[in-house]
């Protein structure tokens, strides 16, 4: 069994589209959805309405899958980071040194969700499942084969084939299709200082959305008697870390989800 954990971004559409064009031995790809309520809404049109549509067409299964509790109820990440009982963050917000804190929210969201579909498709320790990883030349660094569950094999086809983030931005737009935002939660506190001016100033219902999460989070911490944390790596609340007339332009490589099943 050989499946792509397609992130809706630049690098796993590349994937796509050498599926499509059989260059790749990959037919299948699994969208993790961490939620609607989660996932840039960019991210969610590209996927339902360019890369599903495209797939379809080549012949290329897509699946959306969500993550089940236990009780087979799903659960997103924004409803877990709102859950009244939540004592731990589960995504990397960043300490008052600028730190970014541990988190769980990629191993919980997706590579539980990847490994589960998996199982239920007969992937077994015996015979684990390739599942590709969109991680591009210049982004070698973020190849990490430790992220994974035990019936599955990590491969970067990307890597294998030497390309780099461009050429896979040529690759799309040599199918036709339109280059898709770079993907994300919309709230991840490894986005991009630019990203979030760029929210600020383009998508306003977004950022008052993840300001009021950020003062979620610490009330909640408040009331433990713990430090307050934050979105960015400024030590302060996102309203003053992001000022409404801010043009700064942040280090891209700041933004950069180390496991690579994000952000591709």
């Amino acid at each position: 069994m050989k499946v792509v954990s397609y992130g809706g971004g630049v690098q796993s559409t590349a994937l796509l589209v050498l599926a499509a064009r059989r260059e790749i031995d990959f037919r299948t790809f699994l969208f993790a959805n961490v939620g609607d309520d989660s996932e840039h809404p960019a991210t969610l049109a590209y996927v339902r309405e360019i890369a599903i549509p495209y797939a379809v067409r080549a012949g290329v299964d897509i699946h959306e899958v969500k993550r089940r509790r236990r009780d087979g109820a799903s659960e997103t990440l924004m409803q877990r980071l709102n859950r009244p009982d939540t004592r731990s963050i589960p995504i990397p917000v960043r300490m008052a040194n600028g730190a970014p804190g541990r988190r769980n929210c990629t191993a919980d969201f997706k590579i539980k969700v990847v490994g589960r579909w998996l199982r239920q498709h007969g992937a077994t320790t015996e015979e684990p499942a390739a599942v590709g990883i969109g991680i591009s030349l210049d982004e070698i660094h973020r190849a990490n084969r430790r992220r994974r569950e035990a019936h599955e094999v990590i491969e970067y086809p990307l890597l294998d084939l030497r390309l780099r983030r461009d050429d896979c931005e040529r690759i799309i737009i040599e199918a036709d299709l339109p280059v898709p935002p770079k993907s994300s939660c919309f709230f991840c506190p490894f986005r991009t200082v630019d990203a979030w001016c760029h929210q600020r100033r383009h998508e306003p219902e977004l950022f008052a959305q993840s300001v009021r999460l950020e003062e979620t989070i610490n009330q909640r911490r408040a009331a433990l008697g713990r430090d307050a944390v934050f979105l960015t790596r400024y030590g302060v609340p996102l309203t003053q870390a992001i000022p409404a007339e801010s043009h700064e332009e942040g280090d891209e490589d700041e933004g950069a989800c180390d496991s690579g099943w994000c952000m591709t």
